[in-house]
């Protein structure tokens, strides 16, 4: 099972926050690293996560359409 932490970018759904995770990339031909960054959405029974809180996230079943994570407790 994989696990990821990022930064709550938004906790306006009900029970359902998302996440941006950066990571680093380097240019294949000119060796510069650059940023990439993803959105992750997670399920979040008790509503307990704000905006910039840094949390982890579970891989789990299909929840709905876009989730398929869960916040770690």
């Amino acid at each position: 099972m994989r696990t990821i932490t990022g930064t709550v970018v938004s906790n306006k759904m009900d029970k359902t926050v998302v996440i941006s995770v950066d990571s680093y990339k380097s240019h294949p031909k000119y060796h510069k690293k650059y940023k990439v960054t993803k959105k992750f959405y997670a399920h979040d029974e008790n509503n307990q996560y704000n905006v910039g809180d840094v949390i982890t996230i579970n891989e789990s079943r299909p929840l709905s359409r876009l989730k398929r994570w869960t916040v770690a407790v």
